[in-house]
């Protein structure tokens, strides 16, 4: 079945993975989705993660990451820009539970969060929401 959000299915297998305390999960290969991994991992909510080159098609496996008492550190993870209604920030963007959480942002400088956005202040499509 073809996916027609790679980034929504890309979160729901984090979300899902860690509902059921899966310590890896598998999500087939983008350069966004290495970006996004890589964003995730310096941010600290994955463990680490690596790509997967097979003869049939390269994947991305996510360690996750989870608390001494195995909550997974990955709380709430939500898709805000969809295909059918994109949503964009200009340089203001607003802080995401007071700075708690990050906004997920794609901008001409790369796949930044909303602090980093702010900073260099370049605006950009809202991808998602983590906290």
């Amino acid at each position: 079945m073809p996916v027609t959000d790679s980034i929504a299915d890309y979160i729901t297998r984090l979300r899902n993975a860690g509902r059921a305390k899966n310590k890896t999960t598998d999500i087939p290969y983008s350069k966004l989705r290495e970006n996004i991994s890589k964003l995730l991992l310096d941010k600290g909510y994955i463990k680490a993660f690596t790509v997967i080159t097979t003869e049939k098609f390269p994947f991305i496996r996510v360690d996750l990451k989870y608390t001494a008492a195995g909550i997974p550190s990955i709380k709430e993870i939500t898709r805000v820009s969809r295909p059918g209604r994109r949503m964009y920030e200009g340089k203001d963007i607003k802080k995401y539970l007071g700075g708690l959480g990050l906004y997920i942002i794609s901008t001409s400088k790369g796949v930044i969060t909303d602090k980093e956005a702010r900073e260099q202040g370049v605006g950009g499509e809202i991808l998602f929401r983590i906290y």
